[in-house]
């Protein structure tokens, strides 16, 4: 056989190669673009259901805020399903949440169902749907707000170190780990809980169709399990995601068969966020106080 048979030969094995990895390239495109828009097809599909998962401590997050407010105007969306496993957060970022879902209640059906915790801030978020499920033993309620402050002037004196502060006026920086909180600074304070307090009652009493009086009792900061949750009026029914379609198809004619597509964090929103939680948890307070307002949550063991 001659060497340029040869040489012929080997092209034609060589071309045979290339197109059986140019077909495995393209399948591979094909099924990482089939992956990306099942896993986007909430932004870009037919008819589906909205989920959106709140999990961990509640802040407050322009992404997941925007992500939510587009719903309203995404004609594919029928529904909105808000599963939420957090024992609360900052005020701001409850209340954040809460104005956003009742923005996509206006114009479609929401519900929320709670997992094994959904307090304080959580219970704030899940007040926007219009229906809300919980399990048996999940923990709720825990409605009030705390604001929680050091006071470290006494160890300091006895390390011989002293603080000093020049402010504008004595209310200023209030409280404040370096000073004694003064009568004047801790009734301001108690001023500023109360008054989100009263707003914390008034969500309450208006989404779950109560009075004041009625809800005062349910306010005092105490969890409920969610058939005591159930039994009180603070949450509408037993279960988890199939309740949840269940009463979206009998009472919104939504099929139960209609897919349901998860609204993704993007990936800027959940490492830090996510990493912090779980590193430091309650230590970060503190921070987020002075970032966020006050706080809404419930921690078992903390007072």
């Amino acid at each position: 056989m001659s060497l340029e048979t040869d040489s012929l030969i080997d092209r034609r094995r060589l071309k045979r190669r290339l197109g059986f990895w140019r077909v495995i390239a393209v399948l591979a495109l094909i099924a990482l673009i089939a992956a990306g828009a099942g896993r986007y097809a909430g932004l870009t599909g037919g008819k589906h259901i909205a989920i959106l998962d709140v999990n961990g401590v509640i802040i407050s997050n322009p992404e997941i805020s925007a992500a939510v407010r587009r719903l309203v105007d995404d004609t594919n969306a029928e529904a909105l399903i808000v599963r939420i496993n957090s024992p609360g957060g900052t005020v701001a970022g409850g209340e954040g949440l809460f104005r956003d879902i009742r923005l996509v209640a206006e114009v479609k059906p929401v519900v929320a169902v709670i997992g094994e915790l959904g307090t304080s801030a959580g219970y704030m978020t899940a007040l926007g749907a219009d229906h809300i499920i919980a399990r048996e033993g999940s923990i709720t309620g825990s409605i009030g707000v705390i604001l929680q402050s050091t006071d470290i002037t006494g160890l300091l004196t006895k390390l011989g170190i002293s603080a000093e502060a020049i402010k504008s006026s004595p209310l200023k920086a209030q409280p404040n780990p370096l000073e004694p909180l003064t009568p004047e600074a801790r009734a301001a304070t108690q001023a500023v809980v109360a008054d989100i307090y009263d707003m914390f009652v008034g969500m309450v009493a208006e989404r779950r169709n109560m009075s004041r009086e009625r809800v005062a009792p349910l306010a005092d900061g105490r969890i409920f399990t969610g058939r005591q949750a159930l039994a009180n009026g603070l949450i509408d029914g037993i279960g988890n995601l199939p309740e949840a379609r269940d009463w979206l198809a009998s009472v919104h004619n939504i099929p139960l068969d209609t897919p349901a597509r998860l609204i993704e964090r993007r990936p800027e929103d959940g490492l830090l966020h996510d990493a912090l939680d779980d590193l430091f948890g309650k230590a970060l307070f503190s921070e987020r106080l002075r970032l966020d307002g006050l706080i809404s949550l419930w921690h078992p063991g903390v007072q």
